[in-house]
């Protein structure tokens, strides 16, 4: 229960992980939520599309009385605004505020699953009651995505300076410079508490501005005889100016392939965030009417993420792109930490098939992060002189980094810098004290498909063995008549397991076997426990003679 004079804060997507952005703010019966992002699954999920927040304690809350005053969206990248379609159908109806770009795309993601939502744009600096207790202000801050915002939160018991992705560009593309007079604002009102991105807290070097990438793209593609097929983040619309650029240079098209770039790009354009005063952008089906020398492909994919047009074009399987020898592929994206088996993954499966390919540890500025580094969260600590630190979007080291290399140095105690584990509630008093006021079980829910929360670990289990150790289908043909079990009524099949034509003496141990533990555990009465009573004593037998674990069914049928 909230204490009537303490703002308690909890990320309900969880703090141990870059992704899933989504955090709680509640005071007295009033919720305040900012951003509602999606989480990518690991190599120990096999076939698990996405996660997202785990939204129970929320649900609890609304059981409870509380109500839900409002959402406020920091900026257009999935990990912040794509669970929106799987979130927002469990919950009453609130106004939702966004900047224009960020509106527009979280719109998409909505229309794209038929959640009709209206999105509220907030220009920047215009203060914006929500409900009794809340009141928020949005402020430029330059990211690698257009109309990135920080969120400055005022509230009965103090004010909060809500810091997600960022980084502190000298030169950005669109010449949008982060909001430093309004930072100098904030600071004057005061800041009880700052959450700030720390995914580059381990750089000690300030992070190159996104303008310094078009050359290093102008270079790469210099000498490419074929095609250049250049693959980013789909929502990095400076990035993707700065393809359109270099391919002019050099006389080629760009032809957008993926339907999450070719959306993002005409969204983009529709709000006047990029342009094309050229020409340069011509539909993938033109692609077919010029020379290869002649085309510039931005395709959507670049973490390897399973059926992506990059993955199908890498596999031939994608029917405009078709790669040869002369092109040049052009990996303009680091992997998305938790994303580098698939991302790397991509990449071998590029040099093994002998495609001229660069990323950014063998070409270095192909890419800048658009997150700031060391020095540059001591900068934005120095302009609004917070009194406590929360730092927010990193993995744990980089929260512990951020503690020791960011905060230590401007003076900071380390009890000034919060490090809460997952489902911690942290609780802001009037008097400044900040302290954990509670804990909740937070397990993000899979999306697998259209299903959503359907997936469980034990279904996680047996995909995990069908992909290790393959599956053995035992099917026994029961006589009822003489209620026996002779070696010949016993059918093995094996898929991912061993060859069958090669592994008779395996086969022949699990008819054996298999005769030996149904004469023990049949019971006519209980089919299915003595069909799972078969299937553990041949998995006991099978590991001590094999060391494998295959994923083992047996079927029995009546005759």
């Amino acid at each position: 229960m909230t204490a009537p004079d303490q703002l308690q804060i909890l990320p309900m997507g969880g703090i141990a992980n870059v992704t899933q952005n989504m955090y709680v703010y509640q005071y007295q019966d009033e919720i305040l939520l900012v951003d509602c992002g999606i989480g990518f699954p690991d190599v120990q999920m096999p076939g698990v599309d996405i996660l997202i927040p785990d939204i129970n304690y929320l649900l609890k809350q609304l059981e409870d009385g509380k109500k839900i005053v409002g959402m406020v969206l920091s900026h257009a990248h999935d990990d912040h605004i794509a669970a929106l379609p799987y979130i927002l159908p469990n919950l009453p109806d609130f106004p939702i505020y966004a900047s224009k770009l960020t509106a527009g795309f979280a719109s998409n993601r909505l229309m794209d699953t038929n959640n009709a939502k209206t999105i509220t744009v907030l220009p920047d600096r215009q203060p914006q009651k929500i409900g009794t207790h809340f009141q928020v202000t949005l402020l430029a801050v330059t990211h690698s995505v257009p109309d990135t915002k920080h969120i400055f939160i005022e509230t009965p018991v103090g004010n909060v300076y809500h810091g997600s992705d960022f980084k502190l560009d000298p030169a950005p593309i669109d010449s949008m410079l982060s909001d430093y007079e309004f930072m100098g604002e904030v600071k004057q009102k005061g800041v009880k508490l700052l959450l700030s991105d720390c995914l580059g807290s381990d750089k000690p070097s300030w992070t190159e501005s996104e303008s310094s990438v078009g050359p290093v793209l102008e270079k790469a593609m210099a000498d490419v005889k074929g095609k250049v097929v250049v693959t980013l983040m789909s929502s990095h619309i400076h990035r993707i100016k700065q393809v359109m650029n270099a391919a002019q240079k050099y006389g080629r098209k760009v032809a957008l392939v993926g339907r999450s770039v070719e959306q993002n790009v005409l969204t983009a354009a529709e709000l006047g965030f990029i342009t094309d005063e050229a020409g340069v952008i011509i539909n993938k089906k033109e692609t077919k009417n010029y020379q290869d020398s002649q085309l510039c492909l931005i395709v959507a994919g670049s973490q390897g993420q399973e059926g992506s047009s990059m993955m199908r074009a890498i596999y031939g399987e994608h029917p405009t792109i078709h790669l040869t020898k002369n092109d040049r592929v052009i990996f303009s994206a680091n992997a998305i930490p938790g994303n580098e088996v698939t991302y790397y993954g991509a990449i071998d499966e590029l040099f093994l098939t002998g495609i001229d390919t660069v990323y950014p540890t063998i070409t270095p500025g192909i890419h800048e992060s658009g997150h700031a580094s060391a020095p540059e969260q001591a900068d934005l600590i120095k302009r609004l002189a917070p009194q406590k630190l929360f730092p927010i979007g990193g993995n744990p080291r980089h929260r512990v980094l951020y503690q020791r290399l960011v905060a230590a140095p401007l003076g900071y105690k380390k009890e000034d810098v919060l490090i809460p584990e997952d489902g911690d509630i942290l609780g802001l008093s009037s008097d400044g004290e900040i302290k954990k006021v509670g804990n909740v079980s937070l397990r993000p829910q899979i999306v697998d498909g259209l299903g959503v929360g359907d997936v469980g670990p034990a279904v996680l289990s047996d995909r995990r063995a069908l992909g290790q150790a393959g599956v053995i289908i035992v099917i026994i043909k029961h006589y009822q008549k003489t209620n026996k079990l002779d070696y010949d009524h016993i059918h093995v099949v094996s898929r991912g397991f061993v060859f069958m034509r090669d592994a008779a003496e395996v086969i022949n141990f699990i008819k054996e076997r298999t005769v030996q533990l149904f004469t023990k555990h049949f019971d006519n009465k209980k089919r299915e426990q003595s069909e799972r009573a078969v299937e553990r004593g041949l998995a006991r037998s099978l590991y001590e003679i094999i060391q494998r674990e295959p994923m083992i069914e047996v079927e029995i049928v009546d005759c």
